[in-house]
């Protein structure tokens, strides 16, 4: 099973930006998914997770309202909607697997999760 992030690139400060994570194997939909950034000299942090029935669970009380998550079963596929982009959002974003089809609560660990994508590029600049 694996997960691959799409979907990054440069937008504009007050732009928005959906990534997607593509999972593949026929059992990937039964887990939750997570969302997590690592900004240039920061840790990796935990933004959101969507559970199996699309329950979102936030991790950062920063981004919620402005970060959200949808998922698509039929495409094994989980979104990422990122709106009101500030240069600050500029990261390398992941997606990971959760280990059951709830997700686990606040704060974000890495070692709640099984598996990780590749991370995308998001570049926030004017």
């Amino acid at each position: 099973l694996q997960l691959v992030e799409s979907g990054g690139g440069l937008v504009q400060p007050g732009g928005s930006l959906t990534l997607s994570c593509a999972a593949s194997g026929s059992t990937s939909d039964y887990y939750a998914i997570g969302w997590f950034r690592q900004a240039p000299g920061k840790e990796r942090e935990g933004i959101l997770c969507i559970s199996r029935n699309s329950s979102i669970t936030n991790y950062s009380d920063s981004l919620k309202g402005r970060f959200t998550a949808s998922r698509d079963s039929a495409r094994n596929a989980v979104y990422l909607q990122m709106n009101s982009l500030k240069p600050e959002d500029t990261a390398v974003y992941y997606c990971a697997l959760g280990w059951a089809s709830f997700c686990p609560g606040p704060p974000a660990r890495e070692e709640d999760f099984s598996r990780w994508g590749q991370g995308t590029q998001v570049t926030v600049s004017s």
